[in-house]
């Protein structure tokens, strides 16, 4: 931190958008974090009540408690309740088209974390190329000094040494969240088969 504060030049405005958009991931990351979480239910215990409540008949019931549910899951289900009396093909479709708007949901502002994994690490290298310049250009302007060309060449490599300090954690980051947006797009798929096979099997 101290050798960041004693930078100067084009490589401090190099760290700070370094900081800058990390602390953009992080934010992002901790919103998706949240939101995931609030989307994660129960799946098999919320259908197994669903399709009760749709074997006694109770349609009305059945799209009240997908509405109070928070999450993908209750959302497609109630898509599906809401299109029972059409045809397969067109309950399908209705129930394919709310899975996509849910991915959709879900994977809103996750690219900003990939975004930035993957540039922080470009723009500390351009830091530290900048700091480079500028410090040739101070030793071809005065006398060559140990202790300035140590200092110059340290405060080069702190805007590389940022830009991997951002983008790793960044990077595992966008990998736990991705983790999490398959594994409730695979409870989504789970959930959208069965809701429609018990839906057309009593049509």
């Amino acid at each position: 931190m101290s050798e960041i504060l004693k930078c100067s030049g084009p490589v401090l405005w190099v760290v700070m958008v370094i900081l800058l958009c990390g602390a953009a991931a992080f934010v992002t990351f901790v919103e998706r974090g949240f939101h995931l979480h609030r989307a994660r239910i129960k799946s098999d215990d919320f259908l197994k009540g669903i399709l009760n409540i749709l074997k006694a008949g109770n349609m009305e019931e059945a799209v009240t408690i997908c509405e109070e549910t928070p999450g993908p899951v209750a959302r497609i289900t109630k898509t599906a309740i809401l299109h029972r009396a059409e045809k397969r093909e067109i309950l399908e479709a209705a129930v394919n088209d709310s899975g996509l708007s849910e991915i959709s949901r879900l994977e809103a502002r996750v690219g900003i974390i990939a975004t930035v994994a993957q540039i922080a690490p470009l723009l500390g290298l351009l830091g530290s190329v900048l700091g480079l310049m500028t410090l040739l250009g101070d030793m071809e302007a005065s006398q060559w000094q140990s202790a300035a060309v140590t200092l110059g060449l340290k405060q080069a490599l702190v805007a590389t040494a940022t830009g991997l300090a951002v983008a790793i954690p960044c990077y595992a980051a966008y990998n736990l969240v991705v983790g999490k947006i398959e594994a409730l797009t695979v409870e989504m798929e789970r959930t959208a088969s069965e809701i429609v096979a018990f839906l057309t099997s009593r049509q």
